[in-house]
């Protein structure tokens, strides 16, 4: 498992993520700083994940085209020259405008990022590595997505966004340079006709197979779809709103909680890594529909928090107990659901199939956001029925999904 090149794409990663994670947490805390407005602070969370879902599937038709380590090295000097763009124009041009822009190009890039990073390591690994190679890559993101935001929230707190934006720019230029090292196997496909008649024919084969073939892929991309929208993007926008607004802590001790917490469901990201890397052997694709199940019970602690009036740091020591259990279960389900894909798809659709699936799987996220910022500006007081809400509907959902987990089980 541990080859030259596998360690490479996991070293690249790790420099890019962090990178990644303080930038993704800085410039929303930022502009939610600035303005004090969740309905805007949802609205513009919810846009900047438009771009992604557009460029994930035109990052997996380009993953299985076009050699992969050259995609993560130019997306990475790209973001680089980004970060220097912001660093350039801030304070110069309209906040709003910029910062939209700036979220904009960095989701669109990590859409594009993701597929040939995931269409890599079935190029890499084979048979029962290919999930702990996942558990890896995911243990990774997670620890990255651990230090980022406390390192983030620290500088934040008290030195301001600069800091960060330096910090940042440097990890994305770094990557790249490591990632120019990485041989990923490559094999040049014919090509006819002009460049969108390739895509959308790949596009094509792709939702052609997801429908039609294995058509517990598209199940399984609606779902958690539904699940994105319900309770991903609730957590998106209450948690920052929660922590910074709702709680009475001052602002700069309101900044640095919100980095704790987002290191708190990054270090349940990373138990659940570890959990999927220890345990794939054990873990039952048939049993996913549990993981979803409790995952939505981790909701029910954070309303009864807000809902009475208990000590702010009591309430706070709650919604972090309850973020790390949401993301160990969260992030246990995704490394199973990857790697059933991985192994049941073939490997020359591997690449644009996974890819569709994020996609689909993406596309209800903004306008949960959306929604849930607006109803974080109206309900004020009463923002705990959001979460009991979202817990039950994700329940039933769970339950519902059931007999297509049974049928991954099979096809696996």
């Amino acid at each position: 498992m541990w080859n030259r090149n596998f360690i490479m794409v996991v070293l690249g990663q790790i420099v890019s993520l962090f990178g990644n994670a303080v930038l993704r947490f800085a410039l929303p805390l930022y502009l939610l700083n600035q303005t004090g407005s969740a309905a805007l602070f949802g609205v513009v969370s919810a846009c900047a994940f438009i771009p992604m879902i557009v460029l994930s599937p035109i990052g997996g038709i380009f993953a299985d085209r076009v050699n992969k380590r050259n995609i993560m090295v130019v997306l990475d000097f790209l973001t680089a020259l980004l970060v220097l763009a912001i660093i350039l124009l801030l304070g110069k041009m309209d906040l709003v405008v910029l910062l939209l822009c700036a979220l904009f190009t960095l989701y669109g890039i990590n859409g594009a990022y993701q597929p040939a990073v995931q269409a890599s390591i079935p190029m890499l690994l084979q048979g029962e590595h290919i999930m702990q190679g996942n558990a890896v890559i995911n243990l990774v993101s997670s620890f990255a997505g651990l230090i980022g935001p406390v390192i983030g929230g620290a500088l934040f707190g008290f030195y301001g966004i600069m800091p960060i934006l330096y910090v940042s720019g440097i990890c994305f230029l770094l990557s790249a340079v490591m990632e120019i090292f990485i041989r990923i196997p490559y094999e040049k496909k014919p090509v006819k006709g002009n460049i969108f008649a390739i895509g959308f024919g790949d596009l094509k084969e792709s939702f052609h197979y997801m429908h039609k073939e294995q058509p517990v892929i598209m199940q399984f991309s609606l779902a958690v779809a539904s699940i994105n929208m319900i309770l991903s993007a609730l957590v998106i926008i209450g948690l920052p709103v929660i922590v910074t607004q709702m709680l009475g802590f001052d602002s700069v001790t309101a900044n640095r909680l919100y980095g704790y917490a987002e290191g708190a469901m990054a270090m349940g990201s990373l138990g659940g890594g570890m959990g999927a890397g220890l345990f794939a052997k054990k873990m039952k694709a048939k049993n996913g529909y549990l993981l979803l199940l409790f995952d939505a019970l981790t909701l029910v602690p954070i309303g009864f928090a807000i809902m009475f009036p208990i000590p702010q740091l009591l309430a706070y020591g709650i919604i972090l107990v309850s973020c790390f259990g949401m993301m160990f279960l969260a992030t246990l389900f995704s490394i199973q659901i990857m790697s059933c894909l991985q192994t049941m798809v073939p490997t020359n659709l591997v690449g644009k199939v996974i890819s569709c699936a994020l996609c689909i799987g993406m596309c209800a996220s903004p306008i949960g956001q959306a929604i849930y910022g607006g109803l974080f500006e109206v309900l004020k007081e009463k923002v705990f029925v959001l979460f009991f809400v979202a817990a039950v509907l994700t329940m039933l959902l769970s339950l519902a999904m059931k007999k297509a987990f049974r049928k991954l089980e099979e096809l696996v």
